[in-house]
């Protein structure tokens, strides 16, 4: 049976393929066999350039042949590779094999057991997995995200002057504005960036146990402690973990799960704070031709781009959270736990794609309802009366808080006429209850 959107059993290969598929270019099976190529490829360039004494004759000049053997990799070359595997039942000898078998073409024979030399799969998997995560994150990740932040700021300037009554505890309270409440989310999202920008992506280089046991047996003059960290961090880019067991500790790897835990869950916030606004009627939603809102109620406008976000961004927030509390622990020099938990990376990172994309379409699709939220704040004068109190505290004025609060805590109907009614009562200054008088619910809304 070939693979469709309709028999795929993930969600995410199948209904939400399109809002993904950009990720397959480094999740996949194959952009994972892809990267160890790379890895491998490199590697072996490296060994050429300390350069090993066998390998001082290798002609430099052929180092562009052997990167087109990942430049130019393709389905059918990781086709072959899976077709080795099924003998081999190791994916990673699998790689070196495919390597080798490019060695004979060229005419390399003599130099391919400088493949692979001195490592172990882990040296090849710990640095193909970040390579991945890094370059997910550039292509995919972080254009989704600033999509987010320029919807939200677009708006947060559009609603800069709307006076909206704020809510905590459910119960209305001082009010605030629309535009600074959204801001409050931008904020939110670029600190925990600025913290996941700032987390290294990690490898471990070092051979079976981490510490470069086959190489230094072999070549003992050769600084490979310097050699690794020069490889990790100059060639492939990455941060090198040293010293380690047989894999990367994870510790890295397992803060960048956590603060994509935490900007998903500030989506979240997000997400049912616009629900809730629009449940209030705050927001009215764009319709478009033929979309069908309910099965049973033509009426309805549902908030579905929200609920998909949150349903979405919580799958990824599960899985994250396995990951960040998995990894770190392997028992001994090693398990292999790490290995097949690893290949589900692209799946938390698959949601929050999804997450991200349905709330900015849901974003997009919100108009304003000034007239409701003018309401809710006109039918609700009794938020003012911390700003009268506070004045009257200024003022030096007897038992302020008490005095209010003995008229906000009556089934009376607080309204502009009862609150002017109750300033003329106090004992201040026709200065001071013309102060009063000029505040209401619009505009004590602060800085």
């Amino acid at each position: 049976m070939n693979l469709t959107s309709l028999n795929a059993i993930s969600p995410i290969d199948g209904r939400y393929r399109n809002k993904v598929v950009a990720l397959a270019s480094f999740f996949s099976e194959e952009a994972l066999i892809k990267y160890r190529v790379k890895v491998e490829i490199e590697y072996f360039i490296a060994l050429c350039e300390i350069p090993l004494p066998q390998l001082k004759i290798f002609d430099t000049s052929l180092f562009d042949e052997l990167r087109k053997i990942y430049i130019t990799f393709s389905s059918d070359d990781a086709q072959k590779i899976k077709d080795i595997e099924s003998i081999t039942n190791h994916d990673v000898k699998a790689v070196e094999y495919f390597i080798k078998e490019k060695f004979d073409i060229l005419n390399l024979e003599t130099f391919k057991e400088f493949i692979h030399f001195g490592l172990t799969s882990q040296d090849i998997n710990n640095t193909a997995v970040p390579l991945s995560i890094n370059d997910a994150f550039d292509s995919v990740y972080y254009p989704e995200i600033a999509k987010i932040l320029v919807a939200l700021r677009t708006r947060a300037d559009e609603w800069t002057d709307i006076s909206m009554l704020a809510r905590t505890h459910g119960q209305p309270a001082s009010p605030t504005r629309l535009g600074k409440e959204i801001l409050v989310f931008v904020e939110r999202i670029e600190q925990q960036i600025h913290q996941l920008q700032n987390i290294p992506y990690a490898a471990k280089f070092g051979g079976a146990t981490g510490n470069f046991n086959a190489h230094k047996v072999a070549y003992p003059n050769i600084d490979w402690k310097k050699f690794g960290k020069n490889f990790v961090e100059k060639i492939l880019g990455l941060h090198h973990s040293f010293p380690t067991t047989q894999i990367e500790h994870y510790d890295h790897l397992a803060g960048i799960f956590d603060a994509l835990k935490r900007i998903n869950t500030i989506i979240i916030d997000l997400d049912r704070d616009i629900w809730q606004y629009i449940s209030m009627n705050y927001f009215k939603q764009k319709i478009k031709k033929g979309e069908v809102g309910s099965s049973a109620m033509p009426h309805k406008v549902n908030p579905i781009d929200f609920e998909n976000s949150e349903g979405n961004l919580g799958i990824a927030n599960a899985i994250f959270e396995h990951l960040s509390s998995k990894l770190p622990i392997s028992r001994l020099q090693r398990d292999l736990t790490d290995s097949t938990v690893l290949r589900n990376v692209g799946v938390p990172i698959g949601h929050t794609i999804i997450g991200f994309t349905s709330t900015i379409k849901g974003l997009n699709k919100l108009l304003l309802n000034e007239e409701a939220i003018a309401n809710d704040l006109e039918n609700n004068w009794a938020v003012v009366a911390e700003a009268i109190q506070t004045i009257l505290r200024r003022e030096a004025y007897p038992n302020p808080y008490e005095t209010l609060k003995g008229l906000t805590r009556t089934n009376e109907k607080i309204n502009q006429k009862s609150i002017a009614n109750f300033i003329e009562t106090l004992d201040v200054s026709n200065l001071i209850k013309e102060e009063l008088k000029a505040i209401n619910p619009s505009n004590y809304t602060g800085i």
